[in-house]
């Protein structure tokens, strides 16, 4: 299929000369495309920052977040009228205004393909403009990562908060009414925490109980986030289900197969479980 230049789809008035594209890329912290879909004003001030380089210095800024499993995919943001530029470096030093008159109805419903080379993230747009193509177009705006399965969960904890926070009606349901056994996994040293979902608490209150106090007021994973940082915490640890029931299992089994698994993964020995 022949693709669709994305220039086809913007107004005849639209002048690229007058506009900067803003790629935002995952900032050590934060997906971009979590940021859009979650919260307006963080999003904002994503497209408000100024580095060293006065780059954002034309009348507008055409706003796009990359996709967290694809990097030349790209959920458009929006188009940003810049309306004061200040000195301050390193800060959100422009003050910008949604122009949602321009491609409003397209915000978080246009995916954008476009394979960005070289690491500036601030380009002029007729310098890209010919390279970029439609994807496609959703019907409703994009509002996270949809439930993947409860044998398919690979979480970070920073995707978990973004779930938690939305309320997200696909991953409540699925995990709420589920007894479970879990792990928590550190992606850059292996270690492994397992815990476990029994009694009244589904999986959806314990793992609720991560994303606002981080550790779930685990020993271990307390000191594990005084020692590396919230951070480190929020982007290297990454949950998952080991085994599932629903809540009417008996605890006796759910506690069983969770010390089976502290076993099987040496929890205890190299990992963060203290007991």
């Amino acid at each position: 299929m022949d693709e669709i230049p994305l220039s086809w789809l913007l107004s005849r008035d639209l002048d690229p000369e007058k506009y900067k594209v803003h790629f935002a890329v995952w900032n050590g912290i934060q997906h971009p495309i979590d940021v859009l879909a979650t919260n307006a004003d963080e999003w904002q001030g994503w497209n408000s920052w100024r580095s060293v380089n006065d780059d954002f210095n034309r009348e507008f800024i055409f706003s796009v977040a990359q996709d967290k499993h694809d990097a030349s995919l790209w959920l458009f943001g929006g188009i940003w009228e810049v309306l004061e530029r200040r000195s301050e470096q390193q800060a959100r030093s422009y003050t910008v205004v949604l122009r949602v008159d321009l491609m409003g109805p397209f915000i978080r419903r246009l995916y954008i393909r476009h394979k960005l080379s070289g690491r500036n993230i601030r380009r002029k747009m007729e310098s890209v403009l010919p390279a970029m193509t439609v994807s496609s177009i959703l019907e409703e705006p994009f509002a996270g990562d949809p439930f993947p399965g409860h044998d398919r969960i690979n979480h970070s904890l920073a995707d978990l908060q973004v779930v938690v926070s939305q309320a997200r009606a696909d991953w409540r349901v699925a995990l709420e009414s589920m007894k479970g056994v879990y792990v928590i996994h550190d992606k850059e040293t292996g270690q492994r925490y397992v815990g476990s979902a029994y009694g009244d608490t589904g999986i959806w209150q314990r793992w609720s109980t991560y994303a606002t106090t981080l550790h779930g007021n685990n020993v271990g994973l307390q000191e594990l986030v005084q020692e590396k940082g919230e951070e480190y915490y929020r982007s290297n640890m990454r949950f998952a289900l080991l085994e599932y029931w629903s809540m009417r299992t008996d605890d006796a089994h759910v506690l069983a197969r969770e010390s089976y698994w502290k076993d099987v993964l040496h929890a205890r020995s190299l990992g963060h479980n203290k007991n």
